[in-house]
């Protein structure tokens, strides 16, 4: 069942509710506003023929009843019947002779005044005393008039309450059509939207309503998925770029070899830069990897206590041992009680202190690289400084986008993606990394950690 269905039922179905109860407490409220003012009537009746039987002593009964007959404010078959206090009749204003019980009498004489109903007779009886005796006067009659009013404000309520039912439906169609109408236009401009039509944005308008602010949700879910889909869209130009490559040097070098008489010397130095190639090709394809994976990392997935100092000792002795000329030191206050230690993912912050430091040493003009560790009480600061050449602020603006090389990469083996696997890593430890020239013109590299 469609939203707006769901909608005008849930209206009808207040409504309908709504006007029930207050027809039936309308109903109820002039039912018992008839009885109170028809019992009113009866008392009223009563005691005007007692007043006129006992105190009118030249009044026959013949004549009171005549008078009772005729008067313009009689109810429809109306009586009155007068006891005395041995409950013998000593006046009755009709012929009819209803026979009133010697028990109704009693509760008459016991409560001074008793109503009670009978078929469609309504009576009253009230205790009436004259001359220190005591009598009982009844008076009963058919309230036919109060029957008809209620009957037709019975008829009233019930048409009237399915008319505005009906009204309510047509009205509450009408506005949750104009309610929901911004949905419909949503609805037909994401259904144009397309991959090749990333660009188009719906129309938020100028109310600041909820539909509005959905639109704008999905606007800005628009410009992720685009920014996501043009990062994707060159990240994998740029890799098969880059696989392109050493894959085109390989299979020149392997083809010339065999189109050649070459000696065994000249096949070993072929075979040497063939294994060059392919070193630089897993390692291309290891940092590849390690990139497109970090999404499906959980922020709290394969975390353990990381003791910092140690892993940056670890990674220093794995990156000298591949650049005998480098230079790492390390420096931490040995004054500082607690040690370093925060939670973490050990093998991708082992990458990232890696790539920062292999970077270091590759593009610094004395391959040394400076670290020193700041431990405050919420998090873990790590800085890597050293003299790189040539680096302009083009360049620092860039240095963590994808495949992007600076103007210092010339003759340098790499590709471009270690310091955005860097970033990508820090970030997944919801953590920060920052670049910035120092006074001295050396790079700094600012990593702060949280130890959560």
């Amino acid at each position: 069942m469609k939203i707006r269905n769901k909608l005008i039922l849930i209206y009808l179905a207040i409504t309908s509710v709504l006007v029930s109860f207050f027809c039936v407490v309308i109903y109820i409220q002039s039912k018992d506003y008839r009885k109170a003012e028809f019992k009113d009537r009866l008392r009223k009746e009563a005691l005007s023929a007692a007043n006129i039987y006992f105190n009118k002593k030249g009044i026959s009964p013949e004549v009171l009843k005549l008078l009772d007959r005729n008067d313009f404010t009689v109810l429809t078959n109306e009586e009155i019947v007068i006891f005395n206090s041995k409950n013998h009749v000593i006046y009755e204003s009709g012929e009819d002779g209803f026979k009133i019980q010697k028990e109704v009498l009693e509760k008459i004489k016991a409560q001074k005044e008793y109503y009670w109903v009978d078929l469609k007779h309504e009576f009253i009886g009230i205790l009436f005393e004259k001359n220190n005796q005591n009598y009982v006067i009844v008076s009963y009659a058919v309230d036919n008039y109060g029957f008809f009013k209620l009957q037709n404000l019975r008829y009233v309520l019930i048409i009237g309450g399915l008319c505005i039912l009906f009204l309510s439906a047509l009205s509450g169609w009408f506005f949750v059509e104009k309610m929901l109408n911004p949905i419909q236009q949503i609805i037909r401009k994401i259904d144009k939207i397309k991959a090749s039509q990333l660009g188009e944005r719906l129309e938020v308008g100028g109310e600041n309503d909820e539909f509005a602010q959905l639109a704008d949700r999905f606007n800005q879910m628009l410009d992720r998925l685009q920014r996501s889909f043009l990062a994707q869209k060159a990240f994998v130009s740029h890799a098969s770029h880059e696989l392109r490559t050493p894959l085109t040097s390989i299979t020149g070098q392997i083809q010339v070899s065999l189109l050649a008489d070459d000696s065994p010397e000249d096949l070993k130095k072929m075979i040497q830069s063939v294994l060059e190639d392919v070193k630089q090709l897993n390692r291309l394809s290891n940092n590849l990897l390690d990139l497109t994976s970090l999404t499906s990392y959980s922020t709290n997935s394969n975390l353990t206590l990381v003791n910092v100092l140690d892993k940056l000792s670890r990674v220093r002795d794995e990156a000298i041992k591949k650049n005998p000329f480098g230079h790492v030191l390390i420096k931490f206050d040995l004054d500082e009680e607690e040690i370093p230690e925060l939670l973490g993912n050990p093998p991708l912050l082992y990458t990232a202190f890696y790539n920062l430091i292999d970077n270091g040493i590759k593009y610094s003009l004395d391959q040394t690289v400076d670290i020193e560790v700041i431990n405050n009480p919420k998090n873990i600061i790590v800085q890597f400084q050293n003299n790189f050449q040539n680096i302009t602020d083009e360049d620092l603006k860039n240095i963590f986008e994808p495949f992007k090389r600076g103007s210092n990469s010339k003759n340098k083996v790499g590709h471009g993606v270690g310091l955005s696997l860097v970033k990508g890593i820090i970030e997944m430890h919801l953590g920060t990394i920052e670049v910035s020239k120092t006074d001295q013109d050396l790079i700094l590299f600012e990593v702060c950690l949280p130890k959560r």
